[in-house]
């Protein structure tokens, strides 16, 4: 199932680099092309909320703080045809009251830490901190009555282990006791270690006042990949009386994974029964408008690594549970019910384009809207008229206004990126499909500097991306942007194991990754080179998380490549077992345990192939990664350095899994990386060792 991804130097960034065997790169500032220095100024967007009446529209907006070196939000304030754009208030997550009389909003506040605001949409537009809680409270909703507000928060449940030590003399410093674990899941990434306890759903009155529990136990509300604390999925019922919700209600989460179930609660009584019990992961719960028809996502059980989700109904006395979209095969996101209640709007992927979709209850599915795009429905008002956030290669993500009665492109509403890309010439990118091994069909897009002469020769990159079970899609990219700045040739694509095309073919790699995932990338560097621009002597390959594992596992089975910048990797998944947040996922990739069947798990290493690898290799791993932990890339790092290759580690401060959160590492990302392949070219290159060749 997926996981339910982008993060001062001065205002003209022109970085010499020193590295031991590294010469010096800058990346000379431009006005006309896209320079890590303008992002400095970039800004995001995201969860956009219309208004009941369809009148006006609230969204989040994040910017860089270029002295503390983080990303700030706020919430900014328009009108429904992007008119009167204005800030309203730091916070986010900004959710309208059924009578859209008021908003409720995430902000800082007493104690330290997120609390809960609502915010009146009148004139005077008073502010009011309605919740005063020490953990932190996520997922708010109003009720519909707009009296009271529910939201999400762990409740601290841990279990103290008493033991007989000597009372310490007054004055004494000693060492702290030790953190006692007792869970599998103890760890999460930008987490760190988890507070042990259990996520519950609360109310608190919307006037302010004090929270109470609406559920308890030693069992999380919110559906958990492997362990992860993602937030929680639920709904209201239009007459207050009942919520739905996913999660697990069992005492043996902590070894459960890729399973959650559907609840109904009794807001008043706390009573709470089953929706949908049935072997599966089930989450997203939506009511429909009569209050009759849940509609949520997920899928069966089963022996496979990844299974795409469905949509589906189910009453909400639990009868009548119906796979509505079972034809589509693609994953449901951004679920809405038609005012009417006779369908569902959703966004769903498909070949690297997201778009948004109809499904009515007799199972028939349509396009709302078209096209290379990447659009996302988060919210609909009673006029039919939905907001989101569209991106397309050549066009950063902005709000946009969806008229879902009409077959017609989204409107745009925020320019907010405007000023950094005016008069910038853009690369132009490209789609591509090929064949590959096995009869499969595989789509990549090629991304072009932006003075491209196809008569002369440039640099590639390829770009592997995460997941695996993920999918590259045609957003806007500022990476991939500024690599063709450079003069960089970018090639990225979807191999097997990817999503957004249907259950079988992100099941290409089940059991089996890495696999034919790598004769999928080298076929697409063969029909990049067929377009007659690329320089095969200056061929570059990199990646981080999932594509980690693919770098660092071609460098193992092919010499093409004269240099690699392998990011956040997982070269042996022994070790990568007991160092990962998501341990079981770790284990779903391989039908026995390592201690059982211990060469499966080594042949998928690219660790075991270290002893084949030529390429001038250069590490990247955030300090704090939790996901895939920096001795995954220090175990890479010694066996090549025993071996003599070109290897150079960056560990990045202040990171999780990845190294571009923070504004200055994303900067560095992409000039450490380009002053590498700068530094390496080579001459004739050795076929690429088959996947099947281990």
């Amino acid at each position: 199932m997926h996981l339910w991804l982008r993060r001062i130097l001065s205002l003209v960034f022109c970085a010499g680099l020193a590295l031991p065997g590294v010469g010096s790169a800058q990346e000379t500032a431009s006005d006309t092309l896209l320079t890590v220095d303008h992002y400095l100024d970039w800004e995001q967007v995201s969860d956009p909320q219309l208004s009941p009446d369809g009148s006006q529209v609230v969204y989040t907006r994040r910017w860089v703080n270029k002295i503390d070196d983080k990303w700030e939000s706020a919430l900014w304030i328009m009108g429904a045809d992007g008119s009167h754009h204005r800030f309203l208030v730091k916070g986010s997550d900004a959710r309208w009251s059924a009578d859209g009389a008021r908003i409720l909003y995430l902000a800082e506040g007493e104690p330290k830490g997120t609390q809960i605001f609502v915010r009146w949409m009148d004139a005077e537009g008073a502010s009011s901190q309605v919740t005063r809680v020490t953990e932190t409270p996520s997922d708010a909703r109003w009720a519909p009555d707009g009296k009271a507000i529910a939201f999400a928060m762990l409740v601290p449940d841990s279990t103290p282990w008493s033991i007989s030590l000597p009372k310490a003399p007054e004055g004494a410093k000693w060492t702290p006791a030790p953190r006692v674990v007792d869970d599998l899941h103890y760890r999460q990434d930008k987490v760190g270690f988890m507070q042990q306890g259990f996520t519950h759903l609360f109310l608190v009155p919307a006037d302010g006042g004090t929270a109470r529990a609406l559920t308890s136990g030693r069992w999380n509300v919110g559906a958990r990949f492997d362990g992860l604390a993602l937030g929680a999925g639920y709904d209201w019922a239009p007459d207050g009386r009942t919520i739905v919700f996913d999660g697990l209600r069992d005492t043996t989460w902590d070894r459960q994974y890729q399973v959650s179930r559907l609840y109904a609660l009794d807001v008043a009584s706390g009573a709470i029964k089953p929706l949908v019990s049935r072997a599966g992961f089930w989450a997203a719960p939506a009511v429909s408008p009569d209050g009759r028809t849940v509609a949520f996502a997920g899928s069966d059980s089963s022996g496979q690594t990844h299974r795409t989700a469905d949509l589906w109904t189910v009453g909400i006395d639990g009868s009548g549970m119906r796979n509505v979209s079972h034809s589509f095969d693609r994953d449901p996101t951004d679920l809405h019910w038609a005012p009417d209640g006779r369908g569902v709007y959703f966004s769903a992927g498909d070949r690297g384009s997201i778009n948004v979709r109809y499904a009515d209850l007799s199972g028939a599915v349509r396009d709302v809207t078209q096209g290379a795009q990447v659009v996302s429905l988060t919210s609909l008002a009673r006029t039919l008229v939905g907001v989101g956030v569209r991106s397309d290669p050549e066009h950063s993500p902005d709000v946009v206004r969806i008229d879902l009665r009409r077959s017609q492109a989204p409107t745009r509403l925020t320019d907010v990126n405007g000023d950094v890309l005016a008069n910038k010439r853009l690369a132009h990118v490209e789609e591509v499909w090929y064949a590959s091994s096995g009869g499969a069909r595989v789509q990549g897009w090629i991304v072009k500097p932006p003075a491209l002469d196809a008569t002369k020769k440039y640099p590639l990159i390829l770009e592997i991306h995460g997941g695996p079970f993920a999918m590259y899609n045609v957003a806007f990219s500022y990476m991939f942007q500024n690599f063709a700045a450079n003069g960089y040739v970018v090639l990225y694509t979807n191999p097997r194991g990817s999503t957004g095309y249907g259950d079988a073919f992100s099941n290409g790699i089940d059991h089996n990754y890495p696999g034919p995932d790598y004769d999928d990338l080298m076929a697409g560097v063969d029909a990049a080179i067929g377009k007659g621009y690329v320089d095969t002597t200056r061929m570059y390959v990199s990646g981080c998380s999932g594509g980690g594992v693919l770098s660092s596992w071609v460098i193992g089975h092919t010499n093409r490549f004269a240099a690699a910048a392998v990011r956040c990797p997982v070269i042996n998944w022994i070790s990568m077992a007991g160092q990962s947040d998501i341990p079981l996922f770790t284990f779903s990739f391989f039908r026995q345990p390592f201690w059982d069947k211990p060469d499966e798990w080594l042949a998928h290493s690219s660790l075991m192939y270290a002893g084949r690898v030529t390429t001038p290799t250069l590490l990247m791993t955030g300090e704090l990664d939790r996901r895939t932990p920096i001795p995954q890339t220090e175990e890479f790092y010694t066996a090549l350095k025993m071996r003599n290759v070109p290897t150079v580690m960056l560990r990045f401060n202040g990171e999780y899994h990845g190294t571009g959160s923070k504004p200055s590492n994303f900067m560095r990302t992409q000039l450490y990386m380009m002053s590498w392949f700068q530094k390496h070219k080579r001459g004739a290159v050795e076929p690429a060792t088959g996947a099947g060749n281990r």
